[in-house]
């Protein structure tokens, strides 16, 4: 059981404060930079801290639905869209740094809540579980794209990692789904959507 939880809090503190190491290469590597303003930098570095805010709490709401679950399937399901997820955090913060951006200063609040909202998803039951996991990855994926429409046009090296980003959020959806999610009532919907709108707003920010 200790071991457990040493296991549990290192992966915490890798994520919050550990520079992130993906397995795949980061999408874009190799394209040139564009010609942005300082405006168009700001912009681009700000949304993509919120992204690696996404990142960061993505790690937290996968590793407490996991701890939570009692389905050796599920559990690896979600092992494994952790690991997709943490190839996104180090993209992320890579393209971040190259933005000249920084991180959000409320990444150990992002990811204690997340972890908590992970914890009671995981023991709602399964099927509950699983349709948290669907609804989210659905919500980011929308929320990946407002990104999309926001970016400057000419930012080909952001615009090729949330893109890449979204392409797995669709995909763990689809894996939930298929696991057997169940259909979150709309008012747990809602309050996702508010829950994430605040944690944007602010990590564009803060």
């Amino acid at each position: 059981m200790i071991d457990k939880a040493i296991i549990e809090f290192d992966k915490a503190l890798r994520a919050v404060f550990v520079r992130g190491t993906g397995a795949r290469p980061v999408p874009g590597l190799g394209l040139p930079d564009a010609a942005l303003t300082e405006r168009e930098k700001r912009h681009a570095a700000a949304l993509m801290r919120v992204n690696h805010c996404g990142e960061i709490c993505a790690q937290a709401l996968y590793q407490g639905q996991a701890i939570s679950s009692s389905n050796p399937v599920i559990r690896q399901s979600l092992r494994q869209a952790a690991a997709e997820e943490g190839d996104h955090l180090a993209w992320t913060e890579c393209r971040l740094t190259e933005l000249g951006g920084r991180k959000s200063f409320l990444n150990p609040l992002w990811y204690g809540g997340a972890l908590a909202i992970g914890i009671i998803a995981g023991r709602a039951g399964d099927m509950w579980n699983l349709g948290f996991l669907a609804e989210t990855e659905r919500q980011v994926e929308a929320h990946l794209q407002g990104h999309l429409a926001r970016l400057p046009e000419s930012d080909r090296k952001t615009r090729t990692i949330v893109e890449a980003m979204q392409a797995d959020e669709i995909a763990h959806a689809e894996t939930a789904i298929r696991l057997g999610a169940r259909d979150l009532p709309a008012v747990v919907k809602q309050a996702m959507r508010l829950a994430s709108g605040v944690m944007t707003r602010t990590a564009y920010w803060v």
